[in-house]
């Protein structure tokens, strides 16, 4: 008898954008965090390689496992949707992605790569390593004292 495996369309063999960026939520949470794979997988009775597939968006999480993701990162579900891409809303859900994650209102996107480069990552890991919360509230005024100030403009 032929073979009869049916071959996926290239569209279905590829990650959907949808799983990369919250994939990418994921990852972003765990280093924040300062957690390895390793650790968040054995939060989740997970190997570290099965995160890493969540994190490139290789694998889809489902609902529950997205579930015990928030709780294990310490975030809202909404969380892993947060800052999606307007075109990417756009094409996946429109309004209905906007209004899953709490928006009524088409939000601004974050254009910069601030939140994930590695210093920032280090400042906020540091900042959560004070365990004063008197230093760290002192710590966190003198940073806000050191920046610009923002001035509305007229």
């Amino acid at each position: 008898m032929a073979d009869e495996t049916v071959e996926k369309p290239d569209r279905e063999s590829r990650p959907s954008p949808i799983d990369v960026h919250v994939g990418s939520r994921i990852r972003l949470r765990r280093t924040l965090l300062g957690m390895s794979q390793e650790r968040l997988g054995e939060a989740l009775g997970l190997t570290f390689q099965q995160v890493q597939k969540y994190e490139r968006g290789v694998n889809r999480v489902g609902a529950s496992r997205l579930f015990d993701l928030a709780r294990v990162l310490d975030v809202p579900i909404s969380f892993f949707f947060d800052d999606m891409p307007e075109p990417l809303a756009r094409e996946y859900g429109g309004n209905a992605v906007r209004r899953a994650v709490g928006f009524s209102e088409p939000q601004e996107g974050f254009d910069d790569d601030t939140l994930h480069r590695r210093e920032t990552l280090e400042l906020v890991r540091a900042y959560y390593r004070i365990t004063d919360p008197s230093v760290r509230k002192r710590v966190f005024d003198l940073i806000k004292s050191l920046a610009p100030v923002d001035t509305p403009s007229a």
